[in-house]
């Protein structure tokens, strides 16, 4: 499995206290996306300026001589292989590599260790990037956590085929299901794909006797729309345990920065407490009362 991140003890996850396995890959490309190093799928190498001295370790030691220097920084070349030789040799982790080859075994080895952390209500969730891009490592994770009895929770987009959904579904207790944009023209201008397909696996889903959570980032200019919130409103309805609105944040610049990337929503603001309110409110009067919202706001104008 291509690994980007472990997050331990996350509250955002799904129910109780959980640990995170975030993989590399995602066949949407949110331009709001909040880990834009997780779409492109393979490995590769990040530059942290602030804790790079300079020392030029990593040029001497890549066996690829694909790392220059210039004013701006450190610079991997496009035949990098992600080999982790200047990850692990710099002195101030200021390389680091991002997609981290794992059996599923090790990875499994790596996650149990914080069961004594998860209590009644949490458990294991995969994430992304789209976590069932690896879905047959994920179904095997997934079949040796229900073994010794975890609680698992996939976090998806929906983007793959229904055979995916179904293998998976015997072996995951919670879905983390996002509905992104009702309107399939918007879709595809902000993410790159169709919702037709994500919303064909919705309705398979919410069929099943699949627990599920769907969320919506609720983004200024693209999302946060009434006629959105009315559109997947009547998609939603009733028919999951909870909708959860999930305010806008901008904390993720500086990822952008590294990756050398512009982000169309650089110095866009919080979302306004009042305004999610409203929203919220739109989704019950449109048919889910289940709908509810979470994250931070602006404190003023």
């Amino acid at each position: 499995m291509k690994v980007l991140d472990i997050q331990r003890m996350s509250t955002e996850d799904g129910p109780g206290l959980r640990t995170t396995v975030f993989l590399k890959g995602c066949p949407l490309a949110c331009t709001w996306c909040h880990n834009p190093e997780s779409i492109e799928p393979r490995s590769h190498v990040e530059w942290k300026g602030v804790l790079c001295i300079g020392c030029g370790i990593c040029g001497t030691v890549c066996p690829q001589h694909g790392i220059t220097f210039d004013e701006n920084g450190v610079h991997t070349a496009d035949f990098c292989n992600a080999c982790g030789t200047c990850t692990r040799e710099c002195p101030t982790q200021a390389l680091e590599l991002k997609g981290v080859n794992y059996t599923v075994d090790d990875l499994y080895k790596v996650v149990i260790k914080d069961r004594a952390f998860w209590g009644k209500d949490g458990g294991v969730t995969v994430s992304g990037g789209e976590a069932t891009l690896q879905w047959q490592d994920v179904l095997a994770l997934f079949q040796k956590c229900k073994e010794d009895g975890v609680h698992t929770a996939l976090d998806t987009c929906g983007f793959n085929q229904r055979e995916v959904f179904e293998a998976l579904l015997p072996y995951t207790d919670i879905f983390l299901y996002d509905l992104k944009l009702f309107d399939d023209e918007e879709h595809i201008k902000y993410t790159n794909q169709s919702n037709k397909l994500i919303f064909e696996n919705f309705e398979w889903l919410a069929g099943t006797d699949a627990r599920i959570w769907v969320r919506t980032p609720i983004i200024p200019g693209a999302t946060d729309t009434d006629e959105n919130i009315k559109g997947l409103a009547g998609i939603v309805r009733d028919r999951v345990e909870k909708w959860e609105l999930c305010a806008f944040n901008n904390l993720c610049q500086d990822k952008y920065d590294r990756l050398g990337k512009e982000w169309d929503f650089k110095g866009t603001g919080l979302m306004h407490k009042e305004r999610m309110e409203e929203l919220t409110q739109i989704a019950h009067e449109n048919g889910s009362s289940v709908a509810v919202w979470s994250g931070a706001t602006a404190l003023t104008d």
